[in-house]
């Protein structure tokens, strides 16, 4: 009887600390907050580098310069991919649609029908990794760029 009641009293342990943590995980999974990205950070810029390079060169370009003519649609009516350097857009929004856009791909995030080229990386890269290349795309603009787009930032989570 007495170790009945240990293995119990074990699994009901188990079972509230399960409980708190499927809780915690929901609630970050709805949370309006992203990873945090970190430009100045040379580790994770670095590994950015090499997973943009693997992975959003081909349409964005070696050099972030992006696909021509990005602001026209084509026949198909989708857009190109835009440049991640300064001369694109992407800077004009906050880390949290940038990470938005990149895990779940426009065509999710703007709904609607739209369509886009650009997928979801959520199945193809964690959320680390996401961090990673956008931390790189942003180390690659000038400052001033840099603190715009952090205000932006800011203005979105409310500070």
């Amino acid at each position: 009887m007495k170790a009945r009641n240990i293995v119990l009293g074990a699994a009901a342990i188990v079972a509230i600390i399960g409980t708190g943590l499927a809780a915690f995980y929901w609630q970050g999974q709805n949370n309006k907050s992203a990873p945090a990205l970190d430009a100045y950070n040379p580790e994770l810029v670095t590994a950015g580098k090499i997973i943009y390079a693997e992975n959003c060169a081909v349409c964005h370009g070696q050099n972030l310069e992006g696909q021509p003519s990005w602001r026209q649609r084509r026949a198909d009516g989708r857009l190109p991919a835009p440049p991640q350097d300064k001369s694109g857009h992407t800077w004009h929004h906050p880390d949290r649609i940038i990470f938005e856009l990149t895990k779940f791909g426009p065509t999710v995030l703007v709904g609607n029908g739209y369509e886009s080229d650009m997928p979801g990386f959520d199945e193809i890269l964690d959320d680390r990794s996401i961090v990673a290349v956008l931390s790189f795309i942003k180390s690659t603009w000038p400052r001033e760029i840099q603190q715009r787009q952090q205000k932006v930032t800011r203005s979105d989570k409310g500070e």
